[in-house]
């Protein structure tokens, strides 16, 4: 994929995704857990620990990461509860637009530490909690497409509800309204789709810039600087990185 969700951005050096695995499950162990404290422990009455649960089973994170993360804030003095979402957006050089979702107990640490990413990478941060008019948000499913027949796939979506289907690189992406993801991953594996590359309710940007090939390392370093720090949940942008890819 190309930057459809954060996890796109960590894919760009070789290996890269391996080394910061558990990275990636501590900031899913952090959603589930929150998800738990606000909703509850039963998928099918909080559909936002559903979300969370399919994000992280996409991304092949162990039942047993997941039943903890639950544990934690579901059980007796629940952590979680007083984590908040806060949403920073930003612009860099070249046209670029950052989207950045964080997930925190401390909002003065977290608007500190995001003001001075951007700040070192010489960008103009916004006012908090705005989200910039070309990102919009959409459920995503994505299907590797070796696995199964295009047509028959996008065919089955389309019935399920999805809103579009596209075939991107070797994967047919899914797109679907917030609220419809699930209904529609439901309907799928109903059909015999059961393998899901992602599974996430996520921010599309609707034009991608591309930048100076001679850019490109800084950028993505810049991407890393900001997914590195333990409150940033997500971070989108607006480049086309498909060269890397």
């Amino acid at each position: 994929m190309a930057g459809h969700s954060k996890w796109s951005n960590i894919k760009h050096r070789k290996g890269a995704q391996d080394a910061l695995r558990s990275k990636i499950f501590a900031k899913f162990s952090k959603e589930i857990m929150v998800a738990a404290a606000l909703g509850g422990s039963d998928i099918n009455s909080n559909p936002s620990l559903r979300l969370a649960i399919n994000k992280a089973k996409a991304k092949s994170m162990p039942k047993a990461n997941i039943e903890k993360a639950i544990e934690k804030g579901s059980g007796s003095g629940a952590l979680g509860a007083d984590y908040k979402e806060i949403i920073y957006s930003g612009n860099l050089k070249y046209g670029i637009t950052l989207l950045v979702i964080c997930l925190s107990n401390n909002y003065n640490r977290v608007s500190s530490e995001v003001q001075f990413l951007f700040k070192k990478a010489n960008g103009a941060i916004g006012k908090a909690g705005s989200i910039p008019y070309n990102f919009e948000r959409k459920g995503i499913l994505e299907i590797e497409l070796e696995a199964f027949n295009e047509e028959e796939v996008m065919m089955m979506a389309i019935e399920a509800g999805a809103i579009d289907v596209i075939t991107e690189g070797t994967s047919i992406i899914i797109y679907t309204e917030p609220s419809m993801l699930n209904n529609v991953k439901d309907k799928l594996e109903k059909s015999g789709i059961n393998e899901f590359q992602t599974a996430e309710v996520t921010y599309v940007s609707s034009d991608k810039i591309k930048i100076p090939k001679e850019d490109i390392e800084q950028f993505v370093s810049t991407l890393e600087r900001f997914e590195d720090n333990e409150d940033i949940q997500e971070v989108f942008h607006n480049v086309d990185l498909s060269e890397l890819e």
